[in-house]
């Protein structure tokens, strides 16, 4: 099983630009061209987010123009950006974002892993939360997930980065604790995914690996020094794949959308190591 990672699109209104710079959608365009390209291809691809800057029915519109190139199914998570009805009412033969009631959570079987999709977003807030209902929902997501491999997905990082600006914007540290705990508990959780920073992260939680991946566009400045402005950078965009084998569980990479020179040989075609 592979299973794609990509985050923060922040899709704007077409001929618009993020910051005033940052051409979001073309970022999203090269990233679907990568993603399609791949051999093997993902066999699904999970969009932890920050799916549009504004919440608009217009720019989630543009938004499904530009998904409807990825040849690859897709499942999408909502973000502090987002805004849940209009996000439904655009994607409406998508049941899985009304399922959820008031929130837009749901979970899936991709091949042999159950995925969780979370809700963190709290309307009018960059930091995200799960309030008692959302976690009793996930309480009985994971109790009838016992005995699959799982994948538990938020936008919000439920852990500190050092990058302050960040960090205060970041799942809210009651929440966390919440989630942690749960997690704890089922040791069959593979991984925890999210994004919000903007960055590749890796961290211990919950007895296992919590990840964060690069976004499309435009990446928060890596600066871990206390007070820290809030910036971004143009730094290469980038994608996770995450390879599921169920002898060694998942094991993650990070992909660049941009290609490079290569590859080449190590080795001549008579087997020597070239020198």
């Amino acid at each position: 099983m592979l299973l794609a990672q990509i985050s923060d699109l922040h899709i704007k209104q077409p001929g618009a630009l993020a910051y005033r710079r940052v051409d979001t959608a073309a970022g999203l365009q090269r990233t679907i061209a990568r993603l399609n390209a791949l051999a093997p291809r993902p066999d699904a691809v999970l969009v932890t987010g920050d799916l549009v800057d504004r919440g608009s029915v217009e720019e989630y519109r543009h938004l499904k123009a530009l998904l409807d190139t990825l040849e690859i199914p897709y499942w999408l998570l909502i973000g502090n950006h987002d805004a849940r009805e209009p996000l439904r009412d655009v994607f409406a033969e998508r049941p899985e974002l009304r399922e959820g009631g008031a929130f837009v959570h749901y979970a899936l079987d991709l091949g042999a892993l159950r995925v969780i999709a979370l809700d963190s977003m709290e309307p009018g807030q960059s930091a995200g939360t799960l309030c008692e209902a959302r976690l009793a929902w996930l309480a009985k997501a994971l109790d009838d997930a016992r005995g699959k491999p799982v994948i538990v997905a938020l936008h919000h990082p439920p852990f500190d980065c050092g990058i302050g600006h960040m960090d205060a914007i970041r799942l809210d540290a009651r929440a966390a604790q919440a989630l942690e705990a749960l997690i704890a508990q089922h040791p069959n959780v593979e991984r925890v995914l999210c994004g919000h920073v903007h960055r590749p992260m890796f961290v211990r939680f919950g007895g296992t690996i919590a990840s964060a991946v690069p976004a499309p566009a435009h990446q928060v400045t890596l600066d871990l020094a206390p007070g820290a402005p809030s910036t971004f950078t143009l730094e290469p965009p980038a994608f996770a794949l995450h390879r599921y084998d169920p002898h060694g569980g998942i094991v993650t990479h990070h992909g660049y959308v941009e290609t490079f020179d290569g590859p080449y040989p190590f080795y001549e075609p008579s087997g020597e190591l070239i020198d």
